[in-house]
C-alpha cells in the first residue's frame, strides 16, 4: 500500500485531546507533517506550501485557504466539535442556550467556506439538564477524539470513508454572535438572563455582561456548575 503523506493541523497549547490525535496519527503514518498554532497567528509558510494526500484538521486555529485544500489529493478533513446544526464558533454555548437534548461531533470534508463541506460522519451523545458549557465541551471533545480514531483508522487501512446524509443547517455562528449572546439588558426577563448566563459561563473566559453608564460589568459567579 502506498505510504500516505499527511498534513495535521492543530492548536499549540497543552491539550490532552489534541496530543492524543497527534500521537495516534504519527504512529500510523511515517510521513506526517504537524503544524500547531494559536488563534490570530499566521499559518506557517511550510504548511501553506505542503502537498500530499490528506489534510487532517483537529482543533485547528486557522481557516485553511482553498489553495492548500486543493493540494490534498485524497481529501482535506476537519473534525468539528459540534453536530451539523451548530457550525462555526461558540457551538456548545448556543446548544446550552437552546436547551438541546442531543449534541455531537462532526467529521467533514473541508471547503473554502468554513463548515460547509460534505459530512462524512457524526458522533452523537445525550445532553443533560445539569450540563454546563464546560461539561458539554469536554464530553464533546471525548466523542470527537473517538470519531478521529475511527476515521483515521479507516484511512490507514485504505477503507472507503463513510458518507453521511446529514447536511449543515445554517450559516456558521461567528464570534460576534457569541459576544451578542453574552449581553444582558435591564429589560430582559429573569429567565432569559439566567439562560444567557448559563450559556456563556466558561472557566477562564469573560461571561455575561451588562453595560451601565458606559461601564461594563461582567458576571463572574464561580458557584455555577462546571
Amino acid at each position: 500500500m502506498k505510504e500516505l503523506k499527511i498534513l495535521l493541523l492543530s492548536k499549540r497549547r497543552e491539550d490532552f485531546y489534541a496530543q492524543q490525535a497527534i500521537d495516534f496519527t504519527t504512529r500510523l503514518f511515517p510521513q506526517v507533517e504537524v503544524h500547531l498554532g494559536l488563534p490570530r497567528e499566521p499559518m506557517p509558510a511550510e504548511a501553506l506550501n505542503w502537498q500530499g494526500d490528506y489534510i487532517l484538521s483537529y482543533l485547528c486555529p486557522w481557516v485553511v485557504p482553498a489553495e492548500l485544500l486543493s493540494r490534498a489529493s485524497q481529501g482535506a478533513i476537519n473534525f468539528h466539535p459540534a453536530p451539523p446544526q451548530y457550525p462555526g464558533t461558540g457551538c456548545t454555548n448556543f446548544a446550552i442556550y437552546d436547551g438541546v437534548k442531543e449534541f455531537g461531533a462532526t467529521c467533514h470534508y473541508m471547503a473554502a467556506k468554513v463548515d460547509s463541506g460534505k459530512v462524512i460522519a457524526v458522533n452523537r451523545f445525550p445532553v443533560f439538564e445539569e450540563d454546563s458549557v464546560y461539561s458539554l465541551t469536554q464530553r464533546c471533545y471525548t466523542y470527537m477524539l473517538a470519531l478521529f480514531f475511527d476515521i483515521v483508522s479507516k484511512i490507514a487501512r485504505g477503507e472507503t470513508l463513510p458518507e453521511s446524509d446529514e447536511t449543515w443547517t445554517r450559516k456558521p455562528y461567528r464570534l460576534k454572535d457569541l459576544n451578542e449572546l453574552k449581553r444582558i439588558t435591564p429589560d430582559m426577563p429573569a429567565e432569559e438572563v439566567h439562560r444567557r448566563i448559563k450559556a456563556v459561563t466558561y472557566p477562564g473566559y469573560p461571561g455575561a455582561y451588562v453595560e451601565i453608564a458606559g461601564e461594563r460589568f461582567t458576571h463572574t459567579d464561580k458557584n455555577l456548575p462546571k
